[in-house]
């Protein structure tokens, strides 16, 4: 579980995070969603420590990550896999050495179980067979999901998503979510996914955190979506004319 206690984060004089708290929980995916420029990169770039809250604390299973030293943050992020949304593989390498590029640097594997532990995780994406090859002769789809082997390969707790589903068509942002959400429940991940996906958000969105201007504005499962009364979270889910009419019929329906 990550636990956010009363977090701020500015740039000079400009207040980006305006004291957030919430919990990101173990086993689920956990969306965070909201406007370009809202704040919701900003919490993430904090979350792995790319950036330092102005204040508040950030707790991986009661560890405060804000307090740690510079040594046990180091520790800290070999517990964390993360998927960045242009995939950023090695192009020089093939799929297979992208995947065990973290065993190489982090795990005390030999090389014979380093590679049996790629190849696991190459299975686990459903890319048998494509061990050899380079970023280049695969489709984005399959990078994609390259990133996600290598993102697991070190049995991650946390798993952090900067937009997964970018660049991807619908039918491939399906598979993408479907096997998110497997993995998070399969290995109990604590699963975080910033997305401006509303498909995502609507089909695996167990724990939804929608930030306006900074703000913690609504927190919800994705069922409670359709019924909310926060006008700034359905003026955001349901931008598009198209959109509205639909949620109309449903709510006739019901």
């Amino acid at each position: 579980m990550i636990e956010i206690r009363n977090l701020f984060k500015s740039f000079d004089d400009k207040e980006v995070l305006k004291d957030i708290s919430t919990v990101f929980e173990d086993g689920k995916t956990n969306l965070i969603i909201g406007q370009s420029g809202g704040g919701k990169t900003v919490l993430m770039k904090n979350l792995v420590g790319l950036l330092e809250p102005t204040s508040g604390q950030i707790l991986y299973d009661g560890r405060d990550f804000v307090s740690m030293s510079k040594q046990e943050k180091v520790r800290m992020r070999r517990e964390m896999g993360m998927i960045f949304q242009s995939a950023a593989l090695f192009d020089s390498m093939t799929v297979l050495e992208n995947v065990m590029f973290p065993l190489d640097m982090f795990s005390n594997m030999n090389f014979r179980e380093r590679t049996k532990r790629a190849l696991e995780c190459l299975d686990r994406v459903n890319l048998v067979g494509a061990e050899h090859k380079y970023p280049g002769e695969i489709s984005g789809g399959m990078q994609k999901r390259v990133a996600i082997a290598r993102a697991i390969a070190l049995n991650p707790k946390y798993l952090f998503c900067d937009e997964p589903n970018s660049g991807l068509d619908p039918k491939t942002s399906l598979v993408i979510d479907e096997l998110l959400h497997s993995i998070t429940h399969e290995f109990n991940i604590t699963t975080i996914i910033n997305t401006h996906d509303m498909n995502s958000v609507m089909g695996i969105g167990e724990n939804v955190l929608f930030i306006y201007e900074g703000q913690k504005e609504w927190q919800g499962v994705s069922a409670e979506i359709m019924d909310s009364t926060n006008t700034r979270l359905t003026d955001f889910i349901f931008a598009s004319d198209l959109l509205k009419q639909m949620r109309a019929k449903m709510q006739n329906k019901g």
